[in-house]
């Protein structure tokens, strides 16, 4: 969207802003660096940068509040369960609030005129309509230009290939347990530091909330980063599913999404509004503080 606005063919936006959990993977800043610099930079449009903290850090302090992450969880009793998903709102809707009121010259506490309003556009493509929401706020009214577009995932990856961009990763936290399996294996393959960073965190989260256990909260179960509740580094990445291999026969058509992302019959990533691997929760009785 935003090369879209830089060149002309939708309307000119005055802002673009990335929520930084903090723990994105490096090819995510790189590319943001230069889309920043190649694209919003010669247009006059200002990328903002906004953060809530660091999510990694966060979950590993029993000093801060925790925002759960959708961790798998093996409870004692051998049911399987998952934790509820805050991390979506705390690090990345709460800090886009929080700029936007600030661009409109009205902080917290502040009240907002009625009237008074921003348009923010989400990268949905048609794909995803179903994931199209509304602001929960009346100062952000939601726009959905590739929909509005008629562009599918497809059509998206076309233009950006015609732009030199055929390599823009997606935004996830390193660490998301929504990834696939091919998603782990792109990482534990091609970034050896960050596999090990993210199997390190996968080790640290087993007892589950750092700061329900500073406080002596009686432990429900152990929590996984991946959804077979081992631990990661041991974890059947190398397992191709259905689902990969029919993913691999649309690339060769180009009709569809890559393999990682139709491993799970979702396409992971994370975006306001609109997590890309969100599931309910199977069972969610891991006892943790906020």
């Amino acid at each position: 969207m935003l090369a879209l606005s830089a060149e002309g063919i939708l309307p000119k936006v005055d802002y673009a802003i990335f929520a930084d959990t903090g723990w994105e993977p490096g090819a995510v800043y790189a590319h943001l660096d230069r889309l920043e610099r190649e694209i919003a930079e010669p247009a006059g449009i200002p990328v903002l940068r906004v953060s809530s903290g660091n999510i990694r850090k966060d979950a590993l302090d029993p000093e801060h509040r925790f925002a759960s992450m959708p961790l798998y969880v093996l409870n004692k009793d051998g049911r399987p369960g998952m934790t509820r998903r805050q991390c979506t709102g705390e690090y990345k809707i709460k800090p886009i609030k929080k700029k936007v009121r600030e661009l409109l010259g009205y902080p917290y506490p502040a009240r907002i005129p009625k009237g008074v309003f921003v348009e923010q556009w989400v990268g949905i493509s048609t794909d995803e309509f179903h994931r199209a929401k509304d602001a929960d706020v009346k100062y952000m009214r939601n726009r959905h230009p590739l929909i509005d577009m008629g562009w599918s995932r497809s059509d998206c990856v076309r233009y950006l290939t015609s732009l030199g961009l055929a390599d823009t990763p997606k935004s996830s936290c390193l660490g998301c347990p929504f990834h696939g399996n091919a998603q782990w294996r792109h990482i534990r393959d091609n970034s050896p530091e960050e596999w090990q960073d993210v199997v390190e965190f996968d080790a640290a989260i087993r007892k589950g909330n750092a700061r329900a256990n500073a406080t002596g909260n009686r432990l429900l179960g152990e929590a996984f980063l991946h959804r077979s509740r081992v631990p990661l580094g041991e974890a059947p990445i190398d397992h191709v599913t259905a689902a990969e291999w029919a993913a691999m026969q649309q690339e060769l058509t180009d009709t569809g999404p890559d393999l990682e992302e139709l491993e799970q019959g979702v396409i992971d990533g994370c975006s306001p509004w609109a997590c890309r691997g969100e599931v309910e929760p199977v069972q969610d009785d891991f006892g943790l503080a906020s």
